[in-house]
Protein backbone atom coordinates (compact mmCIF):
# COMPACT_ATOMS: atom_id res chain seq x y z
CA UNK A 1 0.00 0.00 0.00
CA UNK A 2 2.87 2.37 0.78
CA UNK A 3 4.39 1.65 -2.63
CA UNK A 4 1.03 2.35 -4.27
CA UNK A 5 0.70 5.66 -2.41
CA UNK A 6 4.25 6.58 -3.46
CA UNK A 7 3.29 5.75 -7.04
CA UNK A 8 0.25 8.08 -6.83
CA UNK A 9 2.55 10.82 -5.53
CA UNK A 10 5.01 10.09 -8.33
CA UNK A 11 2.41 10.52 -11.06
CA UNK A 12 0.88 13.57 -9.32
CA UNK A 13 -2.63 12.17 -9.42
CA UNK A 14 -3.99 15.61 -8.49
CA UNK A 15 -2.93 16.88 -11.93
CA UNK A 16 -5.73 14.78 -13.44
CA UNK A 17 -7.79 17.93 -12.90
CA UNK A 18 -6.18 19.40 -16.04
CA UNK A 19 -7.50 16.94 -18.65
CA UNK A 20 -10.44 15.12 -17.06
CA UNK A 21 -12.80 18.15 -16.95
CA UNK A 22 -12.26 18.68 -20.69
CA UNK A 23 -13.21 15.06 -21.32
CA UNK A 24 -16.42 15.65 -19.36
CA UNK A 25 -17.00 18.90 -21.26
CA UNK A 26 -16.86 17.08 -24.59
CA UNK A 27 -19.02 14.23 -23.28
CA UNK A 28 -21.77 16.61 -22.13
CA UNK A 29 -21.82 18.45 -25.47
CA UNK A 30 -21.79 15.19 -27.45
CA UNK A 31 -24.68 13.79 -25.41
CA UNK A 32 -26.50 17.15 -25.41
CA UNK A 33 -27.11 16.56 -21.72
CA UNK A 34 -26.14 13.95 -19.19
CA UNK A 35 -24.28 11.04 -20.83
CA UNK A 36 -25.25 7.48 -19.88
CA UNK A 37 -23.75 6.48 -16.53
CA UNK A 38 -21.88 3.48 -17.93
CA UNK A 39 -20.24 5.74 -20.54
CA UNK A 40 -19.15 8.20 -17.85
CA UNK A 41 -17.67 5.42 -15.74
CA UNK A 42 -15.67 3.95 -18.64
CA UNK A 43 -14.47 7.40 -19.72
CA UNK A 44 -13.15 7.98 -16.19
CA UNK A 45 -11.48 4.55 -16.15
CA UNK A 46 -9.91 5.17 -19.56
CA UNK A 47 -8.70 8.66 -18.61
CA UNK A 48 -7.24 7.58 -15.27
CA UNK A 49 -5.59 4.53 -16.82
CA UNK A 50 -4.10 6.53 -19.70
CA UNK A 51 -2.85 9.40 -17.57
CA UNK A 52 -1.46 7.14 -14.85
CA UNK A 53 0.45 5.07 -17.39
CA UNK A 54 1.67 8.15 -19.25
CA UNK A 55 3.00 9.91 -16.15
CA UNK A 56 4.58 6.73 -14.86
CA UNK A 57 6.25 6.15 -18.23
CA UNK A 58 7.61 9.68 -18.24
CA UNK A 59 9.03 9.27 -14.74
CA UNK A 60 10.75 5.98 -15.64
CA UNK A 61 12.23 7.31 -18.88
CA UNK A 62 13.37 10.56 -17.24
CA UNK A 63 14.68 8.99 -14.03
CA UNK A 64 18.36 9.71 -14.75
CA UNK A 65 17.62 13.28 -15.83
CA UNK A 66 15.49 13.82 -12.72
CA UNK A 67 18.33 12.51 -10.55
CA UNK A 68 20.67 15.22 -11.87
CA UNK A 69 18.18 18.07 -11.54
CA UNK A 70 18.06 19.59 -8.01
CA UNK A 71 14.37 20.46 -8.52
CA UNK A 72 13.39 16.86 -9.28
CA UNK A 73 16.03 14.81 -7.43
CA UNK A 74 13.58 14.00 -4.63
CA UNK A 75 11.02 12.40 -6.95
CA UNK A 76 10.14 8.85 -6.01
CA UNK A 77 12.39 6.95 -8.46
CA UNK A 78 15.56 9.11 -8.06
CA UNK A 79 14.99 9.11 -4.28
CA UNK A 80 14.78 5.30 -4.23
CA UNK A 81 11.19 5.13 -2.93
CA UNK A 82 10.07 3.23 -6.03
CA UNK A 83 12.15 0.96 -8.25
CA UNK A 84 11.90 1.27 -12.02
CA UNK A 85 10.66 -2.32 -12.19
CA UNK A 86 7.86 -1.56 -9.72
CA UNK A 87 6.84 1.57 -11.62
CA UNK A 88 6.90 -0.38 -14.87
CA UNK A 89 4.47 -2.93 -13.43
CA UNK A 90 2.02 -0.16 -12.48
CA UNK A 91 2.42 1.36 -15.97
CA UNK A 92 1.58 -1.94 -17.69
CA UNK A 93 -1.47 -2.42 -15.47
CA UNK A 94 -2.61 1.16 -16.16
CA UNK A 95 -2.36 0.79 -19.93
CA UNK A 96 -4.16 -2.57 -19.85
CA UNK A 97 -6.97 -0.93 -17.87
CA UNK A 98 -7.06 1.93 -20.40
CA UNK A 99 -7.29 -0.46 -23.35
CA UNK A 100 -10.06 -2.46 -21.69
CA UNK A 101 -12.01 0.73 -20.99
CA UNK A 102 -11.78 1.83 -24.64
CA UNK A 103 -12.97 -1.64 -25.68
CA UNK A 104 -15.98 -1.27 -23.39
CA UNK A 105 -16.84 2.16 -24.85
CA UNK A 106 -17.13 1.43 -28.58
CA UNK A 107 -15.26 0.03 -31.58
CA UNK A 108 -13.90 3.36 -32.80
CA UNK A 109 -12.49 4.16 -29.34
CA UNK A 110 -10.72 0.82 -29.28
CA UNK A 111 -9.38 1.17 -32.84
CA UNK A 112 -8.00 4.65 -32.10
CA UNK A 113 -6.72 3.75 -28.61
CA UNK A 114 -3.06 3.12 -29.63
CA UNK A 115 -2.68 6.73 -30.86
CA UNK A 116 -2.51 8.29 -27.35
CA UNK A 117 -0.05 5.58 -26.27
CA UNK A 118 2.28 6.49 -29.14
CA UNK A 119 2.00 10.19 -28.22
CA UNK A 120 2.83 9.39 -24.57
CA UNK A 121 5.95 7.47 -25.59
CA UNK A 122 7.03 10.21 -28.02
CA UNK A 123 6.55 12.97 -25.43
CA UNK A 124 8.76 11.20 -22.90
CA UNK A 125 11.71 11.45 -25.31
CA UNK A 126 11.07 14.80 -27.04
CA UNK A 127 13.11 16.99 -24.70
CA UNK A 128 16.15 15.02 -25.88
CA UNK A 129 15.83 16.22 -29.49
CA UNK A 130 13.28 19.04 -29.94
CA UNK A 131 11.95 22.15 -28.24
CA UNK A 132 8.49 21.15 -29.46
CA UNK A 133 8.07 18.99 -26.34
CA UNK A 134 5.51 21.51 -25.05
CA UNK A 135 3.42 21.06 -28.19
CA UNK A 136 3.58 17.25 -27.92
CA UNK A 137 2.36 17.47 -24.31
CA UNK A 138 -0.46 19.71 -25.54
CA UNK A 139 -1.42 17.11 -28.13
CA UNK A 140 -1.48 14.41 -25.44
CA UNK A 141 -3.91 16.35 -23.25
CA UNK A 142 -5.82 17.67 -26.26
CA UNK A 143 -6.79 14.10 -27.08
CA UNK A 144 -8.90 13.97 -23.88
CA UNK A 145 -11.96 15.84 -25.21
CA UNK A 146 -11.62 14.15 -28.61
CA UNK A 147 -11.57 10.71 -27.00
CA UNK A 148 -14.58 11.48 -24.82
CA UNK A 149 -16.51 12.77 -27.83
CA UNK A 150 -15.78 9.54 -29.73
CA UNK A 151 -16.83 7.55 -26.66
CA UNK A 152 -20.26 9.21 -26.61
CA UNK A 153 -21.01 9.83 -30.29
CA UNK A 154 -18.98 7.11 -32.01
CA UNK A 155 -17.66 9.59 -34.57
CA UNK A 156 -15.48 12.68 -35.06
CA UNK A 157 -16.25 16.20 -36.24
CA UNK A 158 -14.41 19.45 -36.90
CA UNK A 159 -15.62 21.12 -33.71
CA UNK A 160 -14.23 18.56 -31.32
CA UNK A 161 -10.89 18.59 -33.13
CA UNK A 162 -10.87 22.36 -32.59
CA UNK A 163 -11.54 21.83 -28.89
CA UNK A 164 -8.54 19.50 -28.81
CA UNK A 165 -6.47 22.22 -30.50
CA UNK A 166 -7.65 24.78 -27.93
CA UNK A 167 -6.55 22.45 -25.12
CA UNK A 168 -3.26 21.90 -26.96
CA UNK A 169 -2.41 25.62 -26.99
CA UNK A 170 -3.60 26.10 -23.40
CA UNK A 171 -1.39 23.23 -22.19
CA UNK A 172 1.62 24.24 -24.29
CA UNK A 173 1.29 27.79 -22.95
CA UNK A 174 1.38 26.80 -19.29
CA UNK A 175 4.03 24.12 -19.88
CA UNK A 176 6.35 26.80 -21.25
CA UNK A 177 5.81 28.72 -18.01
CA UNK A 178 6.55 25.58 -15.96
CA UNK A 179 9.72 24.89 -17.98
CA UNK A 180 11.15 28.29 -17.00
CA UNK A 181 12.22 26.68 -13.72
CA UNK A 182 14.69 24.43 -15.56
CA UNK A 183 16.12 26.84 -18.09
CA UNK A 184 19.68 26.68 -16.69
CA UNK A 185 19.55 22.91 -16.20
CA UNK A 186 18.31 22.37 -19.76
CA UNK A 187 21.23 24.35 -21.14
CA UNK A 188 23.70 22.52 -18.92
CA UNK A 189 22.42 19.05 -19.90
CA UNK A 190 21.73 19.93 -23.56
CA UNK A 191 18.01 19.30 -23.16
CA UNK A 192 15.58 21.01 -25.50
CA UNK A 193 12.84 23.41 -24.45
CA UNK A 194 11.45 26.70 -25.67
CA UNK A 195 12.82 28.64 -22.64
CA UNK A 196 16.30 27.27 -23.34
CA UNK A 197 16.27 28.83 -26.82
CA UNK A 198 14.09 31.91 -26.41
CA UNK A 199 15.03 32.94 -22.88
CA UNK A 200 12.59 34.00 -20.19
CA UNK A 201 11.16 37.17 -21.74
CA UNK A 202 10.35 35.78 -25.19
CA UNK A 203 9.13 32.48 -23.75
CA UNK A 204 6.59 34.40 -21.68
CA UNK A 205 5.49 36.30 -24.79
CA UNK A 206 5.02 33.04 -26.73
CA UNK A 207 3.09 31.55 -23.80
CA UNK A 208 0.73 34.54 -23.91
CA UNK A 209 0.25 34.10 -27.65
CA UNK A 210 -0.58 30.41 -27.15
CA UNK A 211 -3.14 31.28 -24.48
CA UNK A 212 -4.70 33.92 -26.72
CA UNK A 213 -5.07 31.31 -29.46
CA UNK A 214 -6.69 28.89 -26.98
CA UNK A 215 -9.07 31.59 -25.74
CA UNK A 216 -10.28 32.58 -29.22
CA UNK A 217 -10.72 28.96 -30.31
CA UNK A 218 -12.89 28.37 -27.23
CA UNK A 219 -14.85 31.49 -28.17
CA UNK A 220 -15.34 30.17 -31.71
CA UNK A 221 -16.69 26.90 -30.30
CA UNK A 222 -19.49 28.94 -28.71
CA UNK A 223 -20.73 29.56 -32.25
CA UNK A 224 -19.85 26.15 -33.68
CA UNK A 225 -21.68 24.12 -31.05
CA UNK A 226 -24.48 26.69 -30.71
CA UNK A 227 -23.81 27.13 -27.02
CA UNK A 228 -25.59 29.57 -24.73
CA UNK A 229 -24.52 32.56 -22.68
CA UNK A 230 -23.39 30.46 -19.70
CA UNK A 231 -20.72 28.73 -21.81
CA UNK A 232 -19.58 32.12 -23.11
CA UNK A 233 -19.46 33.51 -19.57
CA UNK A 234 -17.33 30.55 -18.47
CA UNK A 235 -14.84 31.12 -21.28
CA UNK A 236 -14.60 34.83 -20.43
CA UNK A 237 -13.87 33.90 -16.80
CA UNK A 238 -11.17 31.50 -18.05
CA UNK A 239 -9.72 34.33 -20.11
CA UNK A 240 -9.47 36.39 -16.92
CA UNK A 241 -7.75 33.48 -15.18
CA UNK A 242 -5.23 33.20 -18.03
CA UNK A 243 -4.61 36.95 -17.92
CA UNK A 244 -4.03 36.79 -14.16
CA UNK A 245 -1.74 33.78 -14.63
CA UNK A 246 0.56 35.94 -16.72
CA UNK A 247 0.35 38.79 -14.24
CA UNK A 248 1.71 36.51 -11.51
CA UNK A 249 5.07 36.03 -13.22
CA UNK A 250 7.57 38.18 -15.07
CA UNK A 251 11.08 37.84 -16.43
CA UNK A 252 12.34 39.29 -13.16
CA UNK A 253 10.14 37.26 -10.78
CA UNK A 254 9.40 33.56 -11.27
CA UNK A 255 8.69 32.85 -7.60
CA UNK A 256 4.99 32.19 -8.22
CA UNK A 257 5.37 29.74 -11.12
CA UNK A 258 3.81 26.87 -9.17
CA UNK A 259 0.74 28.93 -8.26
CA UNK A 260 0.37 30.01 -11.88
CA UNK A 261 0.88 26.41 -13.03
CA UNK A 262 -1.37 24.35 -10.78
CA UNK A 263 -3.97 26.52 -9.06
CA UNK A 264 -5.06 28.68 -11.96
CA UNK A 265 -4.98 25.93 -14.56
CA UNK A 266 -7.14 23.75 -12.31
CA UNK A 267 -9.60 26.65 -12.06
CA UNK A 268 -9.59 27.03 -15.86
CA UNK A 269 -10.36 23.39 -16.69
CA UNK A 270 -13.03 23.11 -13.99
CA UNK A 271 -14.63 26.41 -15.03
CA UNK A 272 -14.93 25.28 -18.65
CA UNK A 273 -16.64 22.07 -17.56
CA UNK A 274 -18.98 23.56 -14.95
CA UNK A 275 -20.23 26.37 -17.19
CA UNK A 276 -20.57 24.06 -20.20
CA UNK A 277 -22.52 21.57 -18.08
CA UNK A 278 -24.83 24.28 -16.75
CA UNK A 279 -25.28 25.70 -20.24
CA UNK A 280 -26.23 22.35 -21.76
CA UNK A 281 -28.55 21.35 -18.92
CA UNK A 282 -30.23 24.70 -18.24
CA UNK A 283 -30.28 26.36 -21.67
CA UNK A 284 -29.89 23.77 -24.43
CA UNK A 285 -31.72 21.10 -22.44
Amino acid sequence: MKKFIDFLKMIKIEHSVFALPFAFTAAVIAANGLPALDKVIWIIVAMVGARTGAMGLNRVIDAEIDRKNPRTANREIPAGKIKKSEATLYIIISFVVYEFATFMLNNLCFILSPIPLLIFILYSYTKRFTALCHIILGIALGLAPIGAWVAISGDLNFGIVLMGIAVLFWVAGFDIIYALQDIDFDRQENLHSIPRYLGIEYSLILSRVFHLVAFFVFIYLYKYFNMGYLYLLGIIICGIFMFYQHRLISKDDLSRVNIAFFNLNAYISLTVFVFTFLDVILIRG
